[in-house]
């Protein structure tokens, strides 16, 4: 069909190159022909765009065997200030007590300056932690953590808070 109304575009325009008079009656009648065209394939967008909506996810079923943030333990946390001054790199050990492999997880740290018992939130930081361990070890790990700083002020006591907000497994072999 495209090769048709190739042919006879080639046709029309060799005709209207070679003839004058057919030009004459041809320039107007393919000038509506093809805004008639567009306008036609405008308004077939238009309602399309509408109709089409994005397909609603299927629930999925949680796997048992997968691991969850309960079956994960932390363990000789430490956070060693590192450069700029509100950078911080975090070490410690994650025990996979669950049935199936850790692939990793994501580990959220709220940072607090508590000079005489009174604590001011400095902020929070997420940091998404490769660790693939095997259920029931356990693998040191790492990651570095930045907080907002403030031209001035320095940290004097720092209590750290932190959890496991998601874990993800491989599937066991």
């Amino acid at each position: 069909m495209l090769w048709l109304i190739a042919l006879v575009g080639v046709a029309i325009v060799y005709l209207a190159a070679r003839f004058s008079r057919f030009r004459r009656w041809a320039e107007p009648i393919l000038s509506v022909a093809v805004a008639i065209a567009l306008l036609s394939a405008f308004i077939v967008w238009i309602s399309d765009r509408g109709e089409r909506k994005a397909p609603t996810p299927e629930p999925v079923a949680t796997d048992p065997a997968v691991p969850a943030a309960k079956n994960i333990s932390l363990g000789d946390v430490t956070f060693e200030q590192s450069q700029p001054e509100r950078s911080f790199r975090l070490r410690g050990t994650v025990t996979n007590n669950g049935a199936t492999p850790l692939e990793y997880f994501r580990l959220s740290v709220t940072l607090e300056d508590c000079p005489q018992d009174t604590c001011a939130k400095i902020g929070d930081d997420t940091a998404l932690v490769l660790s693939r361990v095997p259920a029931g070890q356990a693998r040191p790990f790492e990651t570095f953590l930045t907080f907002p700083s403030r031209e001035g002020e320095s940290l004097t006591t720092p209590k750290w808070t932190y959890q496991v907000l998601e874990v993800r497994g491989a599937a066991s072999k």
